[in-house]
């Protein structure tokens, strides 16, 4: 089960290229996404360019509006019981998996990084995995989105998990072609040490 809210982008205003204010399920941070339909068009991802399967593409996907940098941000405490609750946790019984679809547009560098950060009770961090972004050469030069993962076992102590994802763009342009697709944090209990 994804423990993310909204990322799919699906939920909330947009569909548009127009920048949102509010993000649901996210914390905007910096910036103003937008919220992109596949059907926009205009050198935008469509569902004809590489990205998520149809089993994972819904109807729009994240990109970074016209801001040079746009960060979003979602707090995820990890359950407290159950065979992926703390017990397992401080065990180290129990393993993460973050995903996400990240891309960008043509020969341009604009990109998408996501990062999950895991933290103790306090709030300090114990654990970071970061994702992207996908360089034009890993697209082949052209519009799409590119699958990346990562996988470990979830520090013994954590007790929340901050899901950062931000889109940069390096280029003069106005919009920020950095996008994302089909986000995800997952646990899941191994019998042994993780």
């Amino acid at each position: 089960m994804n423990l993310l809210v909204n990322g799919d982008a699906e939920r909330g205003p947009g569909g548009g290229v127009e920048p949102v204010t509010d993000v649901q399920g996210w914390v905007v941070r910096e910036g103003a996404p937008a919220l992109i339909g596949y059907d926009v068009g205009n050198g935008y991802p469509t569902p004809a360019d590489p990205g998520p399967g149809p089993a994972q593409r819904g109807s729009r996907f994240f990109s970074g509006g016209n801001s040079p940098r746009t960060a979003l941000v979602q707090d995820v405490p990890l359950p407290v019981a159950g065979r992926v609750g703390r017990g397992a946790v401080d065990a180290g019984r129990v393993r993460y998996a973050v995903s996400g679809w990240l891309g960008g547009y043509a020969t341009q560098e604009d990109g998408a990084r996501l990062s999950v950060e895991f933290r103790d009770g306090r709030g300090t961090p114990v654990a970071l995995s970061v994702l992207g972004p996908v360089t034009a050469a890993e697209r082949g030069g052209r519009t799409a989105l590119v699958e990346r993962t990562a996988e470990a076992a979830v520090p013994p102590g954590a007790r929340s998990a901050r899901v950062l994802l931000v889109f940069t763009r390096t280029g003069s342009g106005v919009s920020n072609d950095g996008y994302a697709d089909a986000i995800s944090l997952t646990l899941t209990a191994s019998k042994g040490r993780a």
